[in-house]
């Protein structure tokens, strides 16, 4: 699905460590967030503050660590896990970081490998850990948004992301309705990174979509967008717009409407 240019060091992806960078992330989120005014609006979830977002983000990273604990086999029947939110907001930067701690020590005692139900593709431990890390990243860069910030991504992270959203997506029906009308008469969408030679190449067909392994991903598509790693991440998630000044676009506009307007996630 993906592509690489070994020939510039800059543009070689290295394997990510989802565990660690669930740490990082969440304390890049914390730094933005500890001084700032929690009732800003956050643009990308529209209708929640920066203490919704908080909140979110922490409550994810301590059910999915439930999960994990639990290792769960079969899909969870409730969502209700003790989150310990403190009763004023000026402690929630702080019970954001001890969520990672929270996770970090779900991460300690769960071997990765470990067989486990999961919505997506991948049905091991390891999948929550990937899922957490691009929940945690995703809304770090809307905090930053919301607070005038522009986010910085490391690149092999952003292609890792980018490769997670699309593996996917197929499978988001449960709680992304509206994918379930990603449907075309074998239409094609690549995503080509800027900043390296990564692309993937998703097709549309009668009966649903996916990413299409079968053909090279740098071939002919009906639309293509291209930017860089950061950029086609924070694309795929609907943070910017395919006309977007950072990103180029080209081919039918018409199926990139579509995709764009039914693959919220």
């Amino acid at each position: 699905m993906t592509t690489a240019d070994h020939a510039d060091p800059a543009s070689v992806v290295t394997p990510v460590d989802h565990r660690t960078e669930v740490a990082a992330e969440t304390a890049r989120f914390v730094a933005a967030v500890k001084d700032a005014d929690l009732a800003t609006a956050v643009p990308g979830c529209p209708g929640w503050t920066l203490a919704d977002l908080v909140k979110h983000t922490g409550s994810v990273q301590r059910w999915f660590s439930a999960l994990l604990r639990a290792r769960i086999q079969e899909p969870p029947r409730t969502r209700e896990v003790n989150l310990r939110l403190p009763g004023q907001e000026d402690g929630y930067a702080d019970w954001l970081a001890e969520s990672a701690t929270v996770a970090a020590d779900a991460f300690a005692a769960t071997d990765p490998d470990l067989p486990m139900w999961a919505w997506g593709v991948d049905q091991h431990a390891r999948f929550w850990a990937r899922r957490m890390l691009f929940e945690t990243l995703l809304h770090r860069a809307d905090a930053e948004l919301a607070l005038g910030l522009r986010p910085v991504i490391d690149r092999s992270v952003a292609v890792d992301g980018i490769d997670e959203f699309l593996v996917n997506l197929p499978f988001a029906t449960s709680f992304a309705p509206k994918v379930a009308d990603l449907r075309g008469p074998d239409r094609t969408i690549r995503f080509r990174t800027t900043d390296g030679d990564d692309a993937w190449l998703v097709r549309l067909r009668p009966d649903g979509f996916g990413p299409d392994t079968s053909r090279p991903a740098a071939d002919t598509a009906d639309a293509t967008v291209r930017g860089t790693a950061a950029d086609l991440l924070l694309l795929v998630y609907g943070r910017l717009p395919y006309d977007a000044e950072a990103l180029a676009h080209e081919g039918d506009e018409h199926l990139l409407d579509h995709w764009f307007a039914n693959s919220a996630f």
